[in-house]
């Protein structure tokens, strides 16, 4: 069943148009992972699809036009992760997660056993407990990055929208999270769009790719479609590797110029597609 489709969809910054005729649709509970160089339009689609970006042609959610639902009914459907969030600094932990409740609080009314226990489970599902207290400013950028996430899925979306989300953390971190999105993709059949620039990851965690070069879309389809050499070099007009395991994984490895001593390209073993 299609959650999200869009028609001949236009994005504009300024004077600039940045998405252009983009059709596509992401089934619900799939995870889309948007992909592409710097500049193809990865982090305005975003945005547009969390309507703070005007378009034309049309985006709707479950049959509905996202521009047509209030902003109450979006913030219910949609959460959005934005790499570069502005956290106010003095704002404990708690308290900022607890903003992902807002949809659900009436105007003049305060938050409820049941979005206490809300913020509660994600603050231990993302193990953010120990800075519950902790002002904002007083966290490291892996910390915040963590903390955004929590805010998202405290909302209780059904469409997560990620822009980088792994960016500021290491490398155990990036699989927590991308882990734990993953268990909810799959407990509450939540549909995922991804924005990222780790094609590995990408090919880790997404059930469909799309690669958007120049605004347009260049590519769409499973990992194993799409992550091919001959498709990343002309898009991202690097000389690269994509190796296949057995067992289905896949990783995007630049191509090194061969140094004194070091292995050539035509020496290495793996599969390469």
């Amino acid at each position: 069943m299609t959650h999200i489709a869009l028609e001949q969809v236009d994005i504009q910054r300024g004077n600039r148009r940045v998405v252009h005729k983009l059709t596509l649709s992401v089934a619900r509970g799939e995870w889309l992972s948007v992909i592409g160089p710097n500049g193809a339009g990865k982090t305005t689609l975003l945005h547009a699809l969390a309507a703070l970006l005007p378009i034309s042609g049309e985006i709707a959610v479950n049959g509905t036009s996202l521009y047509a639902m209030s902003r109450t009914v979006r913030a219910q459907q949609i959460a959005l992760v934005q790499q570069d969030a502005d956290l106010p600094a003095g704002m404990r932990v708690v308290d900022y997660v607890m903003l992902g409740r807002t949809p659900y609080i009436s105007h003049f009314g305060r938050e409820g056993a049941v979005d206490r226990r809300v913020v509660s489970e994600v603050l231990d599902q993302l193990e953010l407990w120990d800075f519950a207290s902790r002002p904002l400013g007083h966290l490291s950028g892996g910390e915040r990055q963590r903390v955004v996430v929590a805010r998202a899925l405290a909302q209780e979306p059904s469409i997560l929208l990620l822009d980088e989300p792994t960016t500021a953390l290491d490398l155990g971190r990036q699989l927590h999270v991308l882990d734990l999105v993953r268990r909810l993709q799959t407990n509450r059949t939540l549909t995922v769009v991804s924005a990222t620039h780790d094609l590995t990851l990408a090919a880790a965690y997404a059930d469909q790719l799309a690669l958007l070069s120049g605004g347009h879309l260049a590519a769409h389809g499973t990992p194993n479609d799409v992550l091919t050499t001959a498709i990343l070099e002309e898009h991202y007009g690097v000389s690269l590797r994509v190796i296949r395991d057995n067992d289905g994984g896949i990783a995007v490895i630049p191509h090194r110029s061969p140094t004194r001593g070091g292995p050539r390209a035509d020496e290495m073993q793996e599969p390469v597609q």
